[in-house]
């Protein structure tokens, strides 16, 4: 443990002469007031967006009620939603460092159950078609459209949603963590649509053959599609949101790296898509080998990517907000709290104990808002930042001072109670917690 100082660091200038992200605003130079023009405006592009994207779904409702029927349609919809909750929190968990805000990932999502499987549903029985009258072998087409062309079509139609926020959402987008998070939760509800055709179609068939309980299609359905294989569609696509994720890391200089990183997640992608669709071209126990030889290993490494590049967000709070801590924007324990899942969560739960979950959502804002800030100076070393670097960062800082009269002293005393730092007293010298008493 390191021991802190009983006072408080010197506001420390900025300085001209040192390069912009080597600079640490004034203390009391905090206003910032972003203007925007109207076409930029939040309200009229969420609107305009998911006013496109519930067509989509209107109209993929209506393609996939009238290959189910209602019946099938309502069965697979109850059946296929069961995985989408695990997943989701699954993917937020991960998110947990920097929490991207929720229209980003309620778009992800509505994208891939909506936009990219109305794309999908169209243009592989296009192709499927195409092919059988083409060849006049309908079981050809229905292999080759099951390993070749749905892989590509269904992975690039995920993929645009990922190169829709990484273009227009920049400054939300801001690592691996952030591509793999996005990749999962548009894959997350193409999957939902899927189960919902391939269970909803599996139960019609039942209903028309009188079978039922264990040995129907819809149970084994269940079963492949739910129970072994819920992550198969975020797997994929995961692999496209590295590439995105490793390309908002690398420096705008580095422009065919930045092009080519993308695109190679995208191939990784359709390749394991087309492995994992092709897996019956082995044999009967085909599916079962490449599920256990390819796809169980392949999540176990990326899950511990996930993981592992989570806790290297917390080292890069914990480089670059001492910056800010000297200069008087932060306290001196503050850095060592917010580079610390536990004491995160210990000043969270202490402010909401002693004033409501209205304050414990205020410090949840300033642990997000300082959070960005630590990965906005990290991507201003790694000349990543862009040319708002300077405006973005008096946002976050004024979004700071608004809530640290709250925020400090619970992280603060976190930071102490977490054994993250020793603290003088009178930090930890009474029997109860009061924020307001420092």
């Amino acid at each position: 443990m390191q021991q802190l100082p009983a006072a408080p660091h010197p506001v420390v200038p900025a300085c001209g002469e040192q390069p912009l992200f080597d600079a640490v605003p004034e203390r009391t130079h905090w206003r910032y007031k972003p203007r925007r023009a109207f076409w930029r405006s939040k309200a009229l592009s969420v609107g305009a967006v998911f006013t496109l994207l519930a067509l989509c779904g209107l109209v993929l409702l209506a393609l996939v009620r009238e290959e189910t029927g209602t019946e099938g349609f309502l069965v697979g919809l109850g059946l296929a939603v069961l995985p989408v909750p695990l997943l989701m929190a699954a993917f937020r968990w991960l998110d947990r460092v920097e929490p991207g805000p929720w229209r980003n990932l309620i778009f992800a999502f509505a994208w891939g159950a909506c936009a990219a499987a109305l794309v999908a549903i169209i243009a592989n029985s296009f192709a499927t078609q195409w092919i059988a009258t083409a060849t006049a072998d309908p079981a050809s087409a229905d292999t080759i459209g099951a390993t070749v062309i749905a892989p590509v079509v269904e992975e690039s139609a995920k993929a645009a949603a990922i190169l829709l926020l990484f273009l227009f959402r920049r400054q939300e987008f801001t690592g691996l963590v952030d591509g793999v998070v996005v990749a999962g939760f548009t894959a997350t509800g193409f999957a939902f649509t899927e189960n919902i055709l391939y269970l909803g179609t599996a139960f019609g068939e039942d209903q028309e053959f009188g079978h039922s309980g264990f040995a129907s299609v819809t149970a084994a359905t269940f079963f492949v599609r739910i129970v072994m294989s819920p992550f198969a569609h975020p797997l994929f696509t995961v692999l496209t949101g590295i590439g995105f994720g490793i390309a908002a890391n690398t420096p705008h200089r580095r422009r065919f790296v930045r092009t080519v990183l993308p695109l190679l997640g995208l191939a990784m992608a359709m390749g394991m898509h087309a492995l994992w669709n092709g897996s019956g071209v082995f044999g009967p126990w085909g599916f079962y080998a490449v599920y256990g030889a390819f796809m169980v290993p392949a999540f176990g490494l990326l899950t511990w990517l996930a993981i592992w590049t989570r806790q290297r967000e917390l080292r890069t709070v914990a480089t670059h907000l001492p910056a800010y801590a000297a200069a008087g924007w932060l306290s001196a324990a503050e850095p060592f709290a917010l580079s610390s899942m536990r004491a995160r969560t210990m000043a969270r739960d202490l402010v909401g104990r002693a004033h409501g979950s209205a304050a414990a959502r205020t410090v949840t804002e300033y642990e997000a808002f300082a959070t960005s800030l630590a990965f906005l100076r990290h991507r201003a070393h790694r000349g990543t930042a862009g040319p708002d670097f300077a405006a973005r960062e008096q946002e976050l800082l004024h979004h700071l001072w608004q809530r640290k009269h709250i925020a400090s002293p619970a992280l603060t005393y976190a930071a102490g109670a977490t054994g993250r730092v020793r603290l003088p007293p009178p930090y930890l010298d009474y029997g109860s917690y009061n924020p307001y008493r420092w």
